[in-house]
């Protein structure tokens, strides 16, 4: 069964990037600690190998348009994703495709069109809502998520955006799975039956 998965690293004090994002700081202001884990004792051929293995299961990827803005030309002519992105956005754009499977459609109907176009490309495989902050933030204010992962980083940035601003007290999450090592806790939660409309 599909599902639609919620993904993000975190600070201890809440934050998934840090202060002032900009395109020579995509991540704001020591906001890359938060993805180290991913790649220290690898090389950048290991890492890129890791990334693609981490989004083998997925069948399509939704984003934000700022992610893309700031994060396109760094991913490079063979992102890791290997599956259509879907981009919310109020901008209109020509699609943008790229090698290895990889393209980016922009949807200006917001988090539930974008839902239901990643769903329909993604066929049987799940979908994964990756960031950034606000757009992740919408799927989980408007129940759209059956799994969010979140993996906690052992450092404190004192600003930036917030995954959980505004979060509401229901919110339906039951913990499943917890992991760690000295880089990062990984936490898997459910999203209880019936505080998802995703399907």
């Amino acid at each position: 069964m599909r599902r639609v998965l919620l993904e993000m690293s975190m600070s201890l004090d809440g934050y998934v990037t840090g202060p002032d994002v900009s395109d020579e700081e995509p991540m704001g202001r020591g906001g890359e600690v938060l993805h180290e884990w991913m790649f220290a004792g690898r090389s950048p051929a290991e890492s890129k190998a890791w990334q693609t293995k981490h989004f083998s299961g997925v069948g399509a990827v939704i984003m934000g348009r700022r992610m893309v803005d700031l994060g396109i030309g760094r991913w490079g002519e063979e992102p890791v994703f290997h599956a259509p992105c879907f981009v919310v956005t109020h901008r209109p754009a020509e699609m943008i495709v790229k090698n290895g499977g990889t393209s980016y459609t922009f949807v200006t109907g917001g988090v539930t069109e974008a839902l239901r176009r990643a769903q329909d490309a993604a066929g049987s495989r799940d979908v994964l809502v990756n960031g950034g902050g606000e757009i992740n933030r919408q799927f989980l204010h408007a129940r759209l998520v059956d799994e969010v992962r979140l993996h906690l980083v052992p450092a404190a940035l004192g600003g930036g955006a917030r995954l959980l601003d505004g979060a509401r007290s229901d919110l339906g999450l039951v913990a499943t799975a917890a992991t760690a090592t000295p880089l990062v806790t990984h936490l898997t939660y459910e999203v209880e039956r019936g505080a998802s409309g995703a399907s």
